[in-house]
């Protein structure tokens, strides 16, 4: 099964590792396997300031650095039971879980989702903090 990116003018994407900008409208048909992430779903180490966009970054290069992903593992680890114990609510829990069996699984595609939930769910509990 393939998989067809469809890139705007100057967008980036990585695959396995690189780091490509398309020039001018771009089509991309991925016909093996292979780590892409759109430009849009990657974050620098500096946007990374919450515990759960911490867990997204270390996800995040686990996926897209293959040559370090043992050193992301620990760090992944490591950072899942810091928000295990910081986490109340059960569906918050729930998630965490679940992307960890993802992470055991190596599916880090699909654990970055997990994640996303998480950010959000940190967003609304931090938004009335931050009002205040």
């Amino acid at each position: 099964m393939s998989l067809r990116i469809s890139l705007r003018d100057g967008e980036k994407v990585i695959v396995n590792g690189a780091v490509l900008r398309s020039v001018g409208r771009t089509d991309l048909r991925l016909e093996n396997g292979a780590s892409v992430l759109r430009g849009r779903d990657v974050m620098s180490p500096e946007e990374a300031n919450t515990p759960a966009k911490r867990l997204y970054f270390a996800c995040m290069m686990a996926y897209i650095d293959g040559g370090e992903r043992t050193v992301h593992q620990d760090n992944i680890i490591d950072l899942v039971r810091e928000l295990l114990a910081a986490l109340k609510a059960p569906e918050a829990q729930a998630t965490c879980v679940s992307f960890a069996q993802k992470v055991a699984c190596q599916q880090f595609y699909a654990a970055l989702a997990d994640c996303r939930w998480l950010m959000n769910y940190e967003a609304q509990l931090l938004a009335p903090a931050e009002a205040a």
